[in-house]
């Protein structure tokens, strides 16, 4: 590892590109500290360890909504943005070609419609960040210039940080905005640390082994499922044309256990709070009625009780199947495969062989299903175990253990580039 460190910073062109990365990090932590004017520090503080679904969103914001900094909404509507024009693709055949179809040109298009309905989600997404805080007391009475200045400073925000995560991208060292929101969760983790020792209590000593013990093993199930896939192994005839052969090579097809990454507990997470939001703002109606039924949904959807973790968990389960199918088609891919000449050893080409793919796919879904549904429901765990609340749930850990395999692989494809260049 060392000796990988130490090639790393001996080669000019990468040790530039790192220092520049570096530098648009700290520059992300700086503006993500500068607050707005009128806000009360403290009612957020209390706000934000109280609500989970905004706890989520300050997650991908990167920690600038719980500062209600300048750049509040971090890249959130930018992936927002992302997942929307993706699931379009599925819906719009005319808009998946020019994705996949028209090359970089297409992509490049593509990116574009991307970062232009960032705009308006950012817009949205402020205008309704604004109302909760100011019915939570944490912001003041503003008048309409007030509001749209706030918007406008929010946007703006959003599309500084989406152009910072394009710089780092350019740089081919690790995903732009995953690092972004990789330095906004890692950046809580020196007051973690330094509050843990301050608060040390020596009876506790076995609590805290214990919970050391569930982060290392929560690690390590990270990465053996981030990294793990079933290879369907493909063969493909040969053909002759001319006086040249082609074909005849054997490869493989690599199905990812986890396909879905972190999608599905963004969607289980948004779709499960949406009720308990709504019920908490009906608790305090005029009539009885309404009244008593928000409170019953509010105290059964409670994240205290283990009711709320077991529906989080079937949700996260269910879509992450729902995903698989969205971003995984076994039928093109048969077709594709018909197409270039290439078949599964054992399966015939075409229907046989869609349906041998889906029936995998579903086998292996099963186990990246149940394992996001317990990283999911990791602070639950931790907490019934040690009796301790975690800064970072299982959510944040899954996002930097991943940004941190995707950016090592990237470095080490440099390295390796230039070691073929020696030669």
């Amino acid at each position: 590892m060392f000796e990988k460190i130490t090639q790393i910073f001996k080669v000019k062109e990468l040790r530039s590109k790192i220092i520049f990365i570096f530098a648009m990090l700290v520059v992300f932590r700086l503006v993500a500290n500068i607050p707005v004017p009128g806000v009360d520090q403290s009612q957020i503080k209390n706000f934000f360890e109280n609500n989970q679904l905004f706890g989520l969103i300050n997650l991908f914001s990167g920690g600038g909504l719980s500062s209600i900094s300048i750049v509040m909404l971090g890249v959130g509507p930018y992936i927002t943005s992302s997942i929307i024009m993706q699931l379009l693709t599925m819906i719009f055949p005319r808009l998946e070609q020019i994705y996949k179809e028209e090359g970089e040109a297409g992509r490049q298009k593509f990116n574009q419609w991307t970062r232009w309905a960032t705009v308006p989600l950012a817009a949205m997404q402020t205008f309704g960040m604004i109302s909760v805080l100011r019915s939570q007391k944490i912001l003041g009475q503003l008048n309409a210039f007030d509001m749209t200045a706030l918007i406008l400073v929010a946007v703006a925000g959003t599309i500084f940080l989406m152009w910072l995560g394009e710089l780092i991208t350019e740089k081919k060292v690790g995903n732009g905005v995953s690092l972004i929101i990789f330095a906004g969760i890692v950046s809580g983790l020196p007051s973690l640390v330094s509050q843990t020792f301050l608060t040390w209590d020596p009876a506790k000593a076995v609590t805290y082994l214990i919970l050391l013990t569930m982060v290392v093993l929560a690690i390590g199930a990270v990465v053996v499922m981030t990294e793990g896939q079933r290879n369907i192994p493909v063969a493909y005839a040969k053909r002759i044309r001319g006086n040249k052969m082609y074909g005849g090579t054997s490869t493989h097809l690599p199905l990812r256990i986890n396909q879905a990454g972190v999608i599905p507990i963004i969607f289980a997470m948004s779709i499960l709070i949406f009720p308990v939001t709504i019920a908490k703002y009906f608790a305090t109606s005029s009539s009885a009625l309404v009244a008593k039924i928000s409170s019953g949904i509010a105290n059964f959807l409670d994240p205290t009780h283990f009711v709320y973790w077991a529906i989080y968990f079937l949700m996260v389960v269910a879509f992450t199947y729902f995903y698989t199918a969205v971003v995984f088609d076994p039928h093109k891919i048969s077709e594709s495969l018909q197409k270039q000449g290439g078949y599964i050893p054992g399966i015939r080409p075409g229907k046989t062989t869609s349906e041998y793919l889906y029936k995998i796919i579903n086998r292996i879904t099963l186990s990246g299903a149940v394992f996001l549904g317990l990283i999911a429901i990791l602070p639950y765990l931790v907490q019934t175990t040690t009796g301790l609340n975690v800064s970072i749930g299982g959510t944040g850990l899954l996002i930097v253990v991943s940004v941190v395999i995707e950016t090592v692989k990237q470095i080490e494809s440099q390295l390796v580039m230039r070691d073929y260049e020696g030669f």
